[in-house]
C-alpha cells in the first residue's frame, strides 16, 4: 500500500506536467535564419503514467488488470485536493477572480462585496466561460469512456487536448517563446508539440497580465470621482475631512447606473478567445 501511495503521488505530479496531445490551431514557426533550440529531454506521457499505475497495482505474477481498491481511492481524494489548482492555473478563473478584486478595492468598499461572494460569482463565470470546452470536454472524452469505446488513457489525453487548446487561445505569443527559450527546447509547429509543462505557465503569467491591464483600466473612471471631490473639498478649506468617505457614494452611485456588474460580467465574458 505504501508503495502504491508513493508510485501515486509521483506520478500525479508528473500527470500535471507531461503528455503531448494532438491539436489543431498552427503555431508562428521560427523566424528564417533562426537556429532552433536543442531538444530538451523527454517526458512520459499520459499513457506510460497510466500503465506504470496500472503495473504496479497488479497481483504478483499476473497481467495487470483493473486497479485495486485502496488505490481508486487513493486516486479520487488525490484528484479532489489537485481540483482547486487545476482551477486555478487551467481555466478562466484567474483573470475573472483578479479584475473582480481590483474592482472592490477601486471602489474603496472594503469587504463589500463579500470575499465568498467575490470567489463564488467568479467561479459561476468560470463554468460559464469554460462550458464550450467543457462540452467538448465531454463529447470527446468522457461519454466515450462511460460507453467503453475508449480507454482511460485516451480519455484523458483527449481531455488535456481540449484544455491545452483553450490555453494556447488565450496566451501571447512572446509569453509562449518565453518559456520555450527557457525550455531549451525545438520551435514547436502545432499545439500537439506544446508540453504542458510550458503551456501552463505561459498561460498563467498571460492571464496576469490580461486581469492587471483591465484593472487599471477599472481604476481610471474611479480615480477621477477622488480627484474631483479631493479638490472640491480642498477648494472649500475642509482638508481635515477624509475624500473617501464623500467620494464613496458618488463612486457606488455611479457604478450603479452604468449597471456596472452587468457590463463588467459582459466585458470578462467577451475578453477570452473561443
Amino acid at each position: 500500500m505504501v508503495r502504491n501511495l508513493l508510485l501515486l503521488a509521483t506520478v500525479t505530479a508528473t500527470l500535471l506536467l507531461a503528455a503531448d496531445v494532438a491539436a489543431q490551431t498552427p503555431l508562428a514557426p521560427a523566424p528564417a535564419g533562426q537556429t532552433p533550440a536543442q531538444a530538451g529531454p523527454a517526458v512520459p506521457e499520459i499513457s506510460d503514467v497510466l500503465n506504470v499505475i496500472d503495473k504496479a497495482t497488479a497481483s504478483n505474477g499476473q497481467a495487470a488488470n483493473d486497479w485495486s481498491a485502496p488505490v481508486k481511492t487513493a486516486i479520487v481524494f488525490t484528484f479532489l485536493a489537485l481540483l482547486p489548482t487545476v482551477l486555478v492555473m487551467m481555466t478562466s478563473f484567474t483573470r475573472i477572480v483578479i479584475v473582480l478584486g481590483f474592482v472592490r478595492r477601486a471602489l474603496t468598499t472594503q469587504s463589500i462585496p463579500p470575499t465568498i461572494a467575490i470567489i463564488g460569482l467568479a467561479l459561476f463565470l468560470t463554468f460559464f466561460t469554460m462550458a464550450p470546452t467543457f462540452g467538448r470536454i465531454k463529447e470527446q472524452a468522457l461519454d466515450p469512456y462511460l460507453k467503453d469505446q475508449i480507454a482511460f488513457d485516451v480519455a484523458v489525453m483527449r481531455g488535456n487536448e481540449e484544455l491545452k487548446e483553450f490555453m494556447i487561445r488565450q496566451t501571447r505569443t512572446s509569453d509562449l517563446g518565453f518559456f520555450i527559450d527557457l525550455a531549451g527546447i525545438d520551435m514547436p509547429q502545432s499545439v500537439a508539440e506544446v508540453p504542458n509543462y510550458i503551456a501552463i505557465p505561459a498561460f498563467a503569467i498571460s492571464e496576469f497580465r490580461t486581469a492587471f491591464e483591465m484593472g487599471c483600466l477599472l481604476f481610471i473612471p474611479f480615480l477621477l470621482v477622488d480627484l474631483v471631490i479631493s479638490s472640491i473639498l480642498l477648494s472649500a478649506g475642509m482638508m481635515m475631512l477624509p475624500p473617501a468617505m464623500i467620494s464613496l457614494p458618488f463612486k457606488i452611485i455611479l457604478f450603479v447606473l452604468v449597471d456596472g456588474w452587468q457590463r463588467l460580467a459582459q466585458t470578462l465574458v467577451m475578453s477570452f478567445s473561443y
